[in-house]
């Protein structure tokens, strides 16, 4: 926290916070002034910032994570963040990014319900691993994940697990989640039980809720109707879901839901528009930050 008031405000170049290897309890923001930040750790589970805020506890969703971001082109590399709160809180965030052209390297994100909110504008997450239950992924950012493992958590009795939780609001946004040759499978807590829950890809959270799976693995945990509502016929028309070539024991698309707005992509042109080039123009930015990525559907 000291750290990151001592950085510079409107900076046009890099500032780079080293984390050294530790648990950080602590609630870090970093605000719009703070641009062009980089928060350097010494690698997922070693260095790790912790908060357990929730809205069971009091808090909004928005302000329940332990780290939020919106500083113009904010870069993480190495870092876990968590939400210890636990299942029976409810919403609990560990990471809130609404920061345009921010970028999240080989980052841990763990929570249960509502672990990483990929808020607004632009972002890409490479080689990142995300824990969680209900609506884990959510927001309504443009945002590509790109060679990341998704992992379902064990969750309450009654409930469900449900990666994303889309939230386009309006046909015209530019939004949505796109997670491209990514695993998507079950975390160590949910393999032994795995026949008592049912695991979802995703669910509108609002009515044009967008939401992509391209080349990736599909773990057994996905149910075969693949996704869920979110309240009775809502969004089903109007929402755009897709899924294109991808492979595992999760991704046969036989005994899918029937809404109109999901789609089975066989379209080479239609899954190339969710890619790190195109979705979030990544070419006009991302060079620049010294991670790994490819801008088309495969590298």
């Amino acid at each position: 926290g000291e750290a990151l008031a001592a950085a510079p405000n409107s900076s046009k170049t890099r500032f780079v916070i080293y984390i050294k290897v530790g648990a950080y309890y602590e609630y870090l923001e970093v605000d719009s002034k703070k641009t062009n930040l980089m928060f350097v750790g010494d690698g997922i589970g070693k260095t790790l910032v912790k908060g357990n805020r929730s809205v069971v506890d009091g808090w909004t969703t928005f302000r329940s994570s332990t780290v939020a971001v919106v500083g113009q082109g904010f870069i993480a590399k190495g870092i876990t963040f968590e939400n210890y709160a636990g299942p029976s809180k409810h919403q609990a965030v560990a990471l809130r990014s609404g920061a345009d052209l921010s970028a999240f390297y080989k980052c841990s994100f763990v929570g249960y319900q509502d672990t990483l909110y990929v808020h607004s504008l632009r972002q890409f997450y490479r080689e990142c691993d995300v824990y969680g239950t209900i609506d884990f992924i959510f927001g309504n950012a443009a945002v590509v994940f790109q060679n990341c493992n998704l992992y379902a958590r064990k969750p309450n009795e009654n409930q469900k697990n449900v990666f994303t939780a889309q939230g386009r609001e309006d046909p015209f946004q530019n939004t949505g989640i796109s997670i491209l040759n990514s695993k998507v499978e079950a975390a160590a807590d949910l393999i032994p039980v795995l026949s008592q829950f049912k695991t979802y890809l995703g669910r509108p959270w609002k009515e044009y809720s967008r939401t992509v799976y391209l080349l990736c693995y599909l773990g057994s945990l996905i149910d075969p109707a693949g996704w869920l509502e979110w309240d009775g016929d809502f969004a089903l028309k109007t929402l755009y879901y897709g899924e294109y070539k991808n492979r595992g024991p999760g991704s046969n698309t036989s005994a899918r839901v029937t809404w109109a707005g999901y789609h089975v992509i066989t379209n080479v042109t239609e899954a190339s528009e969710f890619t790190v080039g195109n979705f979030i123009q990544g070419a006009e930015w991302l060079p620049s930050y010294g991670i790994p990525y490819y801008l088309n559907l495969t590298a």
